[in-house]
């Protein structure tokens, strides 16, 4: 019975529930994206997505410097849980939005939103796209 206790208490929170919802709809998102999405700090971002992890609502895989996650279909069964909540979540006029959001976020280069998060030093612009960037501003 605790581990369903740990499993509704990581559900009782309204942007868990959006990652949730963002998962369903984008098998693997990167952390920025998941910030980007909620409109969060990082930090909050990171706790939210400990919390689903430590459940096994979801995993996480390392890309280089990128963190992916993802549902964790194979953990506790979880998959009926998730499945349910997406008809409930997709009624909703915050994941309506969100899905809206999460399509530009996805047409979004993912270092372009860690740039705006964390600014150029996370992301450094390769010297050939500061001048197409250049050459763009000028025409």
């Amino acid at each position: 019975m605790g581990n369903l206790l740990k499993l509704f208490s990581a559900l009782s929170d309204h942007n868990r529930l959006r990652i949730i919802a963002a998962l369903k709809e984008y098998s693997d998102l990167c952390a920025c994206q998941i910030v980007e999405l909620l409109g969060v700090s990082g930090a909050t971002t990171s706790r939210h997505l400990s919390i689903l992890l430590q459940v096994g609502l979801i995993d996480s895989y390392k890309d280089g410097r990128w963190v992916h996650y993802r549902l964790n279909r194979a953990s506790h069964n979880y998959g009926q849980v998730t499945d349910w909540l997406e008809d409930q979540l997709y009624q909703t006029a915050t994941v309506e939005k969100d899905r809206y959001a999460l399509r530009e976020i996805m047409a979004t280069d993912r270092e372009d939103i860690c740039r705006k998060q964390r600014g150029e030093k996370c992301c450094p612009r390769k010297p050939e796209d500061q001048i197409k960037e250049l050459a763009h501003v000028s025409s």
